[in-house]
């Protein structure tokens, strides 16, 4: 069954576009990640991108999405008419098909410890993920915004991150991540540029003002267009339809000497809210059909399929014939980091089909765990394929340095062992990362239908071969190590790794090489 989520960040950022091009192509590296739109406002200073595909990759998508924004934007020097207190400032995860809350809440979680480890950047957790019943709503986090959250989280304890130490980033501040059901962000730009106005329709209507449920709303300036907004999030559209929404705040604003301009849809909106409310009655500015989200998601689905009807022999060839070209890199190393990567992939393959599997539900929680980790290995694996090429040029590199006289050669001499003891390092890590995809592999063995067995015991050899392939190569780059100690740590890691492959057995007692 096909598990699709929905992921929404919104950036502190919407007048450099350059910046969130950036963000963008964070995103657009991870595969099995699709951008389905994206929305920018210089008033709010705010960027909202939309994105979906299986959880895993939306996950980590979003995470390296938090990476890009915490490089590119500051919020010492962040002014905008929307609150924020990160320069990622909301990452919610929603179910769309064969994903359940509780799985976009086990996602924001992991997220969540992801953005910390990686970014130092703290994290609350809201709506369906959060810890404390009080931060199930945004508003309590955001409150006092980056500014009052930054001095308030150093000695008040209620203001605590959920994730990470008890401070903000300096210049990104904090992230909120949650998982939650669909919202509707949506705004009515009134007649006017009273914002006063904006402003009581908008704690008219609001839920926790005694308004409409599943209403929030506020007020807001938009300075650059000299017109006062009715700004939203509709956390049921269902419970409270769009189209109510509209028809009240219309009311409100004539019965304050004002009307409705227009109104607009911030990302996307669901195929059902559209057909509970005709497009024309709501006056939404721009309104085409790709602005539904199973209509976009749709596209990207068919956009993916007909990529990837390109031959696997022709994605292939082109490191194929890298490696068989007559140059030193790439070699053996790279070529174990990819036979690794291989196992770690029919790893993802086998954790993926076997949690779906009702026979195996026993052990989802561990195979969604397992197929993270596959995830993990196989995507640093494959830059090792990059990072052993790049080691062993360094190595010719320093190798052509100048050695005309004795200080000279010092320094050649030293930019060689140093380049050498990296051509040792990469291909010993490839060998632990291998053996670990190879030892994971073992456990799946148990977890998974007889269907698959084959192609578990297929990754286990490619993993011991690319375990023994990484090795050979640190073997061969130690003869030219001076450094005694390094060589000689490195050659019992070595052999400790090559005897635990040379052990291990199937269940059934085979040598599974």
């Amino acid at each position: 069954m096909r598990r699709l989520v929905e992921c929404v960040p919104n950036f502190s950022e919407g007048r450099d576009q350059a910046k969130i091009d950036a963000i963008e192509a964070a995103i657009r590296e991870v595969s099995g990640a699709y951008v389905l739109d994206r929305t920018s406002d210089a008033d709010h200073n705010r960027s909202v991108i939309t994105l979906a595909g299986e959880p895993e990759a939306v996950g980590e998508a979003a995470v390296r999405a938090v990476g890009k924004a915490a490089e590119l934007i500051d919020l010492v020097h962040h002014t905008g008419a929307h609150p924020r207190i990160g320069a990622t400032d909301v990452v919610p995860f929603v179910p769309i098909e064969g994903a359940s809350l509780a799985d976009c809440v086990v996602l924001a979680k992991r997220a969540a410890r992801e953005i910390w480890e990686r970014y130092g950047i703290p994290v609350y957790l809201y709506e369906a993920a959060a810890q404390k019943p009080e931060r199930q709503n945004l508003e309590n986090i955001r409150k006092g915004q980056f500014e009052g959250l930054r001095e308030e989280v150093l000695g008040n304890p209620d203001r605590v991150p959920d994730v990470g130490e008890a401070r903000l980033h300096p210049t990104a501040g904090a992230t909120v991540v949650g998982a939650r059901k669909f919202l509707i962000a949506y705004n009515i730009n009134l007649d006017t540029s009273d914002v006063s106005i904006a402003k009581a329709i908008a704690k008219k209507i609001r839920f926790s003002s005694g308004g409409l449920p599943c209403v929030k709303a506020m007020g807001v300036d938009l300075r650059g267009r000299n017109l006062a907004q009715v700004s939203m999030n509709l956390t049921d559209f269902e419970t409270t339809p769009v189209h109510q929404v509209f028809e009240i705040v219309k009311r409100e604003a004539e019965s304050r000497g004002s009307g409705i301009l227009g109104s607009e849809i911030i990302g996307l909106i669901p195929r059902r809210a559209i057909e509970m409310t005709a497009d024309h009655f709501l006056k939404i500015e721009n309104f085409s059909p790709g602005m539904v989200l199973e209509n976009r998601l749709e596209d990207a689905l068919l956009q993916s399929k007909e990529e990837s009807r390109e031959s696997l022999a022709a994605k292939a060839k082109p490191f194929l014939d890298a490696v068989a070209a007559p140059t030193v890199a790439p070699g053996g190393g790279s070529v174990a980091a990819l036979a690794a990567a291989l196992a770690a992939s029919l790893g993802q393959m086998v954790s993926g089909l076997s949690r779906a599997k009702k026979s195996l539900a026993a052990h989802a929680d561990v195979l969604t765990s397992s197929l993270a980790e596959f995830q993990a290995a196989a995507r640093w694996l494959a830059e090792a394929i990059d990072l052993d090429a790049a080691s062993f040029q360094a190595v010719i590199a320093a190798h052509r340095l100048p050695k005309r006289t004795p200080e000279e050669i010092g320094r050649r001499d030293l930019a060689a062992e140093q380049a050498m003891k990296r051509a040792v390092e990469v291909p010993l890590e490839i060998a632990r990362q291998a053996f670990r995809v190879f030892d994971q592999l073992r456990q799946l063995e148990s977890m998974c239908g007889p269907s698959m067995i084959s192609d578990v015991r297929v990754g286990r050899m490619m993993a011991a071969t690319a375990v023994r392939g990484a090795l050979e190569n640190v073997a061969t780059n130690l003869e030219s190590i001076s450094d005694t100690q390094f060589a000689e740590r490195t050659r019992n890691e070595s052999r400790s790794l090559s005897s635990r492959i040379a052990e291990d057995r199937t269940p059934s007692g085979r040598s599974i090489i």
